[in-house]
């Protein structure tokens, strides 16, 4: 028999993990098991399904089975790793098609269960008409009930909770938001949040910041939901409160978690267990602004780690770098990108650190068609060094905030990024770039 290596849940980095072993050394046998009945698809574009925008959700399917299957790989779906026995690299599976359960082996192991959603500890959340918006199996879901509700309140202004917000109000949905802290988007600073909450409501959704919510009622069935502001009277209810790594199996099978409660693993995604290894929401990612341990659980990191481990497991050099905290997202109109820490965040981490916030434009001023866009940098005072940024615009303009992830990464600093050499033409840019002049600004 062949050198086995079996992977534990088929989504980014599980896919990503079991396709690039089984690419760098044919030989290994590769197997995958999913408890859900989707695998290798895009978790990140549910929202654009929702609102219509994308057909259906197959289209966010990378790779089928039958493909996997080509390559060597094979796919097990609605097959959940119920028990693992590092000692002797054996697992138990149970098979909920079939309703039965069965052992099998490993020499290297991938653990990529994912993340799973956090239900605030509020009454009523398991009444019918309540939703999260997770899995392939969520979106069937919420599809499903999209098509009688009128009126739906989103809790968590957070990434899924502004993109679902936009997809809900091109149903034609009445949407209240409701943010427990003073403003959308609260892990970054208020610049930010103040320009989305302006651009929700032109696009008619309710935005409820700094409120409490108390309860949930119905008879069975959602109906409205109860803050500290008042009553909401609604058809659905979205949870988008959050999520937290799904580590049941590894913490019971004596893998280490780190101190973010993500399993922690070194660069080449290897474990505190011989031959056993991490990748996507469920692993730790090591952030380069903060030198330490940290959880990024978003698609692009899932596949760069599922890529080192099925590197490192074939045999081949690779280390996953790390995170400076990148990302991006559509809220209408506005394209909001972050990278690195918020003043906020650099000021709680005990850095002396300062901002600059300042409004340009994504073309120069005479061009037709040229729009605002704003920037903000957070710098360390003295040194100069760059500690985040964001930047806000209407359209692709906001993909500046690669430039500032890129100096993140290499320990960049204010006066380097005056030093760069960025692109210059009128339809894409002022003569001087905005990033430059909120350096000049910051200096």
């Amino acid at each position: 028999m062949g050198e086995r290596l079996v992977v534990v849940g088929g989504v980014a980095g599980g896919a990503s993990a079991a396709a690039k072993a089984k690419r760098e050394n044919p030989d290994l046998e590769v197997v995958v098991y999913e408890r859900s009945g989707w695998v290798s698809y895009g978790a990140c574009g549910l929202p654009y399904v929702l609102s219509g925008e994308i057909p259906r959700l197959e289209k966010l399917v990378a790779r089928t089975p039958e493909e996997f299957r080509k390559q060597g790989v094979e796919i097990h779906a609605h097959h959940e790793v119920v028990d693992v026995d590092p000692e002797l690299r054996t697992l138990t599976v149970f098979d909920h098609k079939e309703g039965r359960t069965f052992q099998d082996r490993y020499d290297h192991l991938v653990l990529a269960t994912g993340a799973r959603p956090l239900i605030p500890p509020i009454p009523g959340t398991e009444q019918r008409g309540v939703y999260t918006l997770r899995s392939m199996e969520d979106g069937e879901a919420l599809l499903r009930a999209l098509e009688g509700a009128k009126r739906a309140a989103i809790l968590g202004a957070g990434y899924i909770g502004l993109e679902v917000a936009e997809a809900f109000r091109k149903r034609g949905l009445e949407v209240t938001l409701l943010e427990l802290k003073d403003r959308p988007l609260p892990h970054w600073d208020g610049e930010v949040g103040s320009l989305l909450k302006e651009e929700l409501e032109r696009h008619g959704v309710e935005v409820w910041t700094g409120v409490r919510v108390k309860a949930l009622r119905g008879q069975g069935r959602v109906e409205a939901v109860e803050t500290s502001e008042g009553v909401v009277p609604v058809d659905l209810v979205l949870l988008a409160t959050g999520i937290k790594p799904n580590t049941l199996l590894a913490q019971a099978m004596g893998v280490a978690l780190g101190p973010t409660g993500a399993i922690a693993t070194d660069e080449g995604m290897r474990t505190n267990l011989e031959g056993v290894y991490a990748a996507g929401d469920v692993a730790e990612s090591f952030h380069r602004v903060l030198k330490r341990p940290y959880w990024l659980p978003l698609g692009d990191v899932a596949n760069k780690q599922g890529r080192t481990a099925g590197s490192v497991i074939a045999g081949k050099e690779a280390r996953f770098a790390g995170v400076v905290g990148t990302a991006i997202f559509k809220a209408f109109g506005l394209a909001v990108a972050t990278t690195g820490l918020s003043l906020e965040a650099a000021l709680e981490e005990g850095f002396q650190a300062r901002k600059v916030f300042i409004q340009s434009r994504d073309g120069a001023h005479y061009y037709p068609g040229s729009q605002p866009l704003w920037v903000e940098l957070v710098h360390e005072e003295g040194t100069g060094r760059l500690l985040g940024g964001a930047v806000v615009a209407r359209g692709h303009g906001a993909l500046r905030i690669d430039a500032l992830a890129a100096l993140l990464h290499r320990g960049g600093t204010v006066e380097d990024l005056l030093a760069l050499d960025l692109a210059y033409a009128p339809p894409y840019s002022p003569v001087w770039d905005p990033l430059l002049i909120a350096a000049q600004q910051a200096r």
